[in-house]
């Protein structure tokens, strides 16, 4: 894949909140899933683990934990991504690890043709979440992701010019 191909496809993901109401494919899940497994971590510890829910029960179960149920509720599936602690080394860097397997998800789904959100308001409410899928407390809830085809109205996004968010270049 050619460079400019690579940052396109990062340029336009966008967090995707509404859909289609069409199912995804085993296949699709699978797809987001592995490209999350791939993120770097320290000492590659891998210390992320996922809970998958497409069942519409498991998800109203969980939608009333946050302010954005709707879109817990319009997800074809949700990937709740926990930080295993019994693998974590040092806290910061495994949050920055599990991160990166976000963001691995985030753009395997947008190149897939699929929409996705990262849910983090959700926090609040980590230890029910993991309480509703039956998880013990060796897991704690880093963000959810809300997975399905993109639907109609998703806003569009824009950054702040590069040379505001350069502190400084230190070149010979």
């Amino acid at each position: 894949m050619e460079p400019a191909e690579v940052l396109r496809l990062i340029k336009t993901r966008r967090s995707v909140r509404r859909y289609s109401g069409q199912p995804l494919s085993e296949q699709e899940l699978e797809m987001v899933l592995e490209a999350g497994r791939w993120a770097p971590s320290g000492q590659n510890n891998q210390p992320w683990r996922f809970a998958v829910v497409a069942e519409p029960a498991v998800k109203d179960q969980i939608a009333p934990l946050t302010r954005y149920g709707k879109i817990i509720q319009g997800a074809a599936a949700l990937i709740c991504c926990f930080a295993h602690l019994p693998s974590m080394y040092h806290e910061v860097k495994d949050h920055q690890s599990i991160g990166a397997c976000l963001q691995n998800m985030l753009l395997m789904a947008h190149g897939a043709g699929l929409g996705a959100v990262w849910l983090g308001e959700i926090l609040k409410s980590a230890a029910q979440v993991r309480q509703v899928l039956g998880l013990g407390e060796e897991l704690e809830l880093m963000a959810v992701l809300a997975l399905g085809r993109p639907g109609p109205g998703n806003p569009q996004s824009s950054r702040k010019p590069l040379a505001e968010l350069v502190l400084g270049r230190y070149d010979p």
